[in-house]
């Protein structure tokens, strides 16, 4: 399975430009399913300087990733083009709304 999962509000409490107090309880799920085997990608909107730092955040939490906004190398090898869009099984993010949301917010 391949796991994106967003920085800022999802990893840590949502502060940027700086690094907010970290979220354990993800952070360690997170560290389970790589140790099961799934794939992590890190999805976030930071660059540069900031994204440098939320990587080396991540590593003092014994959080690694298999890519970072990009695929994981197993699909970028299955795809002719480069698409935009990072291909996951599972998208973890603090502004994620599902189907089933959707769906039920229809009903009312």
């Amino acid at each position: 399975m391949i796991i994106s999962v967003d920085f800022d509000g999802t990893l840590c409490e949502h502060k940027y430009p700086n690094i907010g107090k970290p979220y354990l309880d993800i952070i360690n799920w997170v560290i389970e399913h790589k140790k099961s085997g799934d794939k992590i990608i890190l999805l976030t909107c930071r660059a540069n300087k900031s994204l440098e730092e939320a990587i080396e955040w991540c590593k003092g939490y014994d959080l690694e990733f298999d890519a970072v906004n990009d695929d994981v190398p197993e699909v970028k090898a299955t795809f002719i083009n480069k698409s935009n869009k990072v291909y996951a099984d599972i998208c973890l993010d603090d502004r994620n709304i599902t189907l089933d949301m959707v769906r039920k917010s229809m009903e009312k």
